[in-house]
């Protein structure tokens, strides 16, 4: 069984990095949050835009995701910054610790000035650090490594090399009793009988339908027709012609293993095996998402060389084509081209691609983490209020 070795929690998680975060509540305070993370070299912001002016649905969505992230398994402590009276900082730091994780809120637009809570801040986050450094890695089972399945920027060839080649990583890691969520739910519309069809029962497969209807029917009541708006220019560039086409290929990354559960954005999966998360296809949001819903790793297959990364988890990513990886090789983690080179079948890329997930839940950095790409951005279902 095969063995790796991180940053055992509180809670009981383990985490392949070991971050100090700083995180807003509100868009207001992004750039205060970038500010406090330069004060202390060794924290990384996590700053948004969303968490005011929005509806229901969409501020609980935007909590979960904040809660999700600041208490991921590889962050070691998060600051929250928070405003005003009914900021929910407070709240979501209280759950987290809870749940054993090491959080703080500071909120602005009380009594101290912003210089004071900046102050204040910087002081919390210097230990906080001192206090990540002195952990220690223990070994951990491949059963309990979530990873994440992803796309950005597809072209012709991603159905044919990298995405099958993430499809055979992700039932080798099932096989292996570990977790792997699929993500994108604009990318399953026109194959989604296809993975329905391996739903382990009838509530999953009808769950699943469900969210590939509902959110086909949201672009519709703006006006718009995501089947005339997808492929998008840059996937037709790269020679795809319709939204079936551009599906099919995109589901390939979730395998051939029966689909075990369906859950909400930045929700954690209760299941063990292959799950399906609805996201949008925004690689960045959705990224967001399913490191909020527990995913140590993610698998970011591209063809246009989409250099997105994420603050707390490590972002792998594969080339589809040989001319990109000549292109983008500082950017490339695996070069599934090979696969149309004749040089490497998908099995072997596949098996590429487990190694260097293994690697990167043994600290390995991956080319995204070189590069600090760490985008992030929180989905919005509905319009800002």
């Amino acid at each position: 069984m095969k063995t790796f070795e991180g940053y055992r929690r509180t809670n009981g998680s383990i985490g392949v990095r070991n971050h100090v975060i700083t995180i807003n509540t509100v868009g207001e305070l992004a750039g205060l949050t970038k500010k406090l993370a330069q004060m202390v070299p060794g924290v990384i912001p996590v700053a948004h835009q969303a968490g005011k002016a929005q509806y229901p649905e969409d501020l609980e969505q935007t909590i979960r995701t904040l809660k999700g992230t600041a208490g991921h398994p590889n962050v070691s402590a998060a600051l929250f910054l928070g405003m005003g009276e009914d900021d929910p900082a407070e709240e979501i730091v209280e759950m987290l610790k809870e749940e054993g994780h090491h959080v703080h809120a500071i909120t602005f637009q009380k009594d101290k000035t912003i210089s004071e809570v900046l102050i204040e801040g910087k002081q919390w986050l210097e230990e906080a650090l001192e206090r990540s450094r002195s952990q220690q890695k223990e070994s951990a089972d491949i059963t309990e490594l979530i990873i994440g399945l992803e796309c950005g920027g597809s072209d012709a060839w991603s159905g044919i090399t990298a995405n099958p080649a993430i499809g055979a990583c992700s039932d080798s890691v099932v096989r292996d009793g570990g977790t792997s969520i699929l993500a994108e739910t604009t990318e399953a519309i026109g194959a989604e009988h296809i993975l329905a069809g391996r739903a382990v029962d009838y509530e999953v497969r009808e769950k699943f339908l469900k969210i590939v209807k509902d959110y086909e029917e949201r672009i519709k009541e703006t006006g718009e027709d995501i089947r005339s708006a997808n492929p998008t220019p840059g996937n037709m560039a790269g020679g795809l012609t319709t939204l079936e086409e551009k599906s099919l290929g995109c589901i390939k990354k979730g395998g051939s293993s029966t689909l075990m559960e369906v859950i909400a954005y930045a929700e954690k999966p209760t299941k063990k095996g292959f799950v399906f998360m609805d996201t949008p296809g925004y690689d960045v949001e959705s990224v967001a998402g399913l490191a909020a819903g527990g995913a140590q790793i993610v698998l970011f297959s591209t063809g246009k060389g989409s250099p997105t990364g994420s603050p707390i988890v490590p972002v792998i990513k594969i080339g589809t084509n040989p001319k990109l990886y000549e292109i983008m090789s500082e950017h490339i983690d695996v070069n599934a081209g090979k696969i149309i080179e004749g040089l490497n079948t998908i099995e072997e890329i596949g098996e590429e691609i487990y190694t260097k997930v293994m690697e990167a839940a043994n600290g390995k950095l991956t080319a995204a983490e070189h590069h600090k790409n760490q985008e992030f951005a929180i989905w919005r279902l509905a319009q800002t209020m």
